[in-house]
């Protein structure tokens, strides 16, 4: 994973501190075709003439600068740190003003949000990250940070002078507050999340100064560093104000359940809950770049504006975001979303119509909409991966799936290049739940096993398993005499993966070996309470997880966490230590052990090499079936919108497009 780095983003070796520095960003471009769905914006970009040049700016915004002279703010110098972050930008430094549009499907997503506007953790991913290594880490609200020799023992330091948006100082008891009166609090989280503990313990953290605090765990740690700069953790310690938040604790406010109740709820803790929600209650203070002013639930439209008190600055030390305000429509269709898409009326969009689908649309409406293409490095390894409940609480069921000639058998019997023509656009090739082929960690065998269509070898395999009887309509008996039927449900809204066309052509190649299977269509969190309460047959979902690193989150290559749909019991049983769920096998036990080693072992080499073995041990289990390999991405932004890099990656673990510093977009639309 190492390399030579520029200065600013050197790998970071143990007892090393990661030093202030900017921001690095990819901004050169890459020559392409010019073909319709070239995802090349060299073209357009042409187009721009000198009037799009940024304008003589100062140190902040104009609208800053007036409330400055109106006495409502403080200078800009006593509204930033005393190093501020320094972010270089893609293209050129930019001017202020302006709004960026965008859109989200309805107000549960929020993930939009998270990846846009909330993407301000305690480090963060280099732009250009292809991996998750330690050295792809950058300075994120923390300043700088350091690790011992057996990662059981983290340092952060944060910047002095930093500010929340309403002008309070950022300092370590507001992170103190995040850990030990909130993560550690059995009454807010009942389950410690799984960064913050190992095998023996959760951590403890001690401040040593105002701008300072110490992590200690009793046994190593070595992901920790990585797992803050991701949307799922990096977020817990910085986003918890405690000298507003504490108003409603009752560790620390003596009203807490009257003030709960005078608010209409149960009691504190549902105060708590709703106070500290970033997207519903604006007067939550912040350190991102844009502070939440019509919120989720307030009419149909989302809207943010500028943080007075951000604390990054670009190379000429003004103070960033350049963009004013964030304007989110909330649209419940979908295609509506892509005509207002093909209207040029979103400045930048990376979520919801990118689709494969839609991307022949989106191309002849360019030039009518004043929009281009931007590439997305596509890290995510599968269209659409079908789990088989192994953990079913029907113990017929629970038989059948876990017979592993079954699961071979009904991988053989789908026909992917079909598949990949009429749902994909002709893009892909067939694959498994597998590392990418670009990826250090790819595995050929683990790819490509059971793709072939052979309707004769799945046969053969579906009699090896055991079910050579069939009903009077040709479907197959179970251990139990019964036909062999299960329900595959999949979430309505699909990631532009067309799980619905290819669920019900997958139904219909089942049909032809015997296998009777429905297909159920339903909200995404009608199916996670589902799949969570251990409900489900089968699941569809993407391989949107480990594609180029598995290391963060292996969750198709062994039952990891929530989100292994093939083995939630199992997974629940790694995560609690053994405390809940169910016992997997000695096999599956194994996988398991080894991820452990791989997480606790500080050097980069042992910890690739276990790695692989987790993944090698992945294709005897064959945990679930998959259907292709995703192509590259695309995202859309309007000609006059810029210093979006060329080319960023799409991973779950990677919150795009949010490393690629939002904060440092500027509009020349007026």
């Amino acid at each position: 994973m190492g390399g030579q780095k520029k200065p600013e983003t050197d790998a970071l070796s143990r007892r090393r501190l990661l030093g202030v520095g900017g921001v690095s960003i990819l901004a050169g471009m890459t020559a392409t075709g010019c073909s319709l769905l070239s995802t090349d914006p060299s073209t357009q970009r042409q187009r721009s003439g000198p009037g799009d040049a940024a304008t003589t700016k100062g140190k902040e915004a104009p609208e800053l600068a007036a409330r400055v002279k109106a006495g409502d703010l403080p200078p800009v110098n006593e509204r930033l740190p005393t190093k501020p972050l320094v972010v270089h930008p893609a293209e050129r430094a930019g001017s202020y003003g302006g709004t960026w549009r965008a859109a989200m499907l309805g107000p549960s997503d929020t993930s939009w949000l998270d990846r846009t506007l909330g993407y301000d953790p305690l480090l963060r991913w280099r732009t250009d990250a292809r991996s998750f290594g330690r050295d792809q880490l950058l300075p994120g609200v923390a300043e700088s940070f350091e690790v011992n020799d057996e990662a059981t023992e983290y340092v952060f330091r944060f910047r002095e002078g930093t500010r929340w948006s309403d002008g309070e100082p950022f300092t370590a008891d507001d992170v103190l507050f995040a850990f030990n009166d909130i993560l550690r609090n059995e009454d807010l989280s009942p389950v410690l999340a799984a960064a913050y503990t190992t095998g023996e313990g959760p951590g403890t953290m001690a401040k040593i100064d105002d701008y300072a605090v110490r992590l200690t765990f009793p046994s190593p740690n070595a992901l920790f560093a990585q797992r803050m700069a991701t949307k799922a953790y990096g977020l817990d310690l910085v986003v918890h104000p405690k000298h507003y938040l504490s108003r409603f604790h009752a560790d620390f406010a003596d009203n807490a359940d009257d003030l709960a109740k005078a608010e209409k709820f149960d009691d504190w803790r549902q105060l708590f809950d709703a106070k500290r929600d970033v997207w519903a209650n604006p007067e939550l203070p912040t350190l991102r770049a844009w502070m939440v002013t019509q919120p989720i639930g307030k009419g149909t439209q989302f809207v943010a504006k500028r943080n007075p008190y951000y604390w990054k600055v670009d190379p000429d030390g003004s103070q960033l975001p350049y963009i004013d305000s964030f304007v989110n429509e909330l649209i419940s269709d979908p295609e509506v979303m892509l005509l207002k898409a093909t209207n040029g009326e979103f400045d930048m969009q990376t979520r919801t119509i990118n689709s494969l689908r839609n991307k022949p649309v989106l191309a002849r409406s360019r030039d009518k909409g004043g929009y281009e293409f931007f590439e997305m490095v596509n890290a995510n390894m599968n269209t659409a991966i079908f789990s088989l409940n192994l953990c079913h609480k029907d113990p017929v069921k629970r038989e059948i799936f876990r017979n592993k000639d079954f699961r071979i058998g009904l991988s053989h019997a789908i026909n992917r290049p079909e598949i990949i023509v009429a749902a994909y656009q002709r893009q892909g090739k067939p694959y498994q739940a597998a590392p990418r082929p670009e990826s250090d960690f790819y595995d050929e065998v683990l790819a490509t096993q059971y793709t072939a269509y052979d309707v004769d070898l799945a046969n053969r395999h579906l009699d090896q398993a055991g079910y050579t009887q069939r009903d009077a309509d040709g479907v197959r008996l179970g251990p139990n005499g019964q036909p062999i039927r299960f329900t595959v449900e999949i979430a309505t809204r699909d990631y532009g993966f067309a799980w619905a066309a290819v669920a019900d052509m997958v139904r219909g190649y089942w049909r032809e070996v015997g296998i009777e299977a429905s297909v159920r269509s339903e909200d995404a969190s009608l199916l996670y309470e589902r799949k969570d309460a251990n409900l489900c047959d089968a699941v569809v979902w993407q391989g949107d997880v480990g594609g180029m690193d598995p290391r963060l989150e292996p969750r198709y290559y062994m039952p990891y966490r929530d989100e292994s749909n093939f083995a939630i019991p199992w997974a629940a049983w790694y995560q609690s230590h053994g405390e809940a769920g169910e016992q997997p096998p000695p096999a599956v036990r194994e996988q398991m052990r080894l991820y452990d080693q791989m997480a606790t072992a500080g050097d980069p080499a042992q910890q690739d090499r276990l790695l692989r073995q987790v993944i090698t041990m992945a294709r005897e289990q064959f945990y679930v079936i998959g259907i292709s390999l995703p192509p590259k991405g695309y995202g859309i932004k309007r000609t006059d919108f810029h210093n979006v890099p060329t080319t960023m990656m799409i991973e779950s673990d990677y919150p795009e497009p949010g490393p690629s510093n939002p904060e440092q977009y500027f509009t020349t639309r007026r």
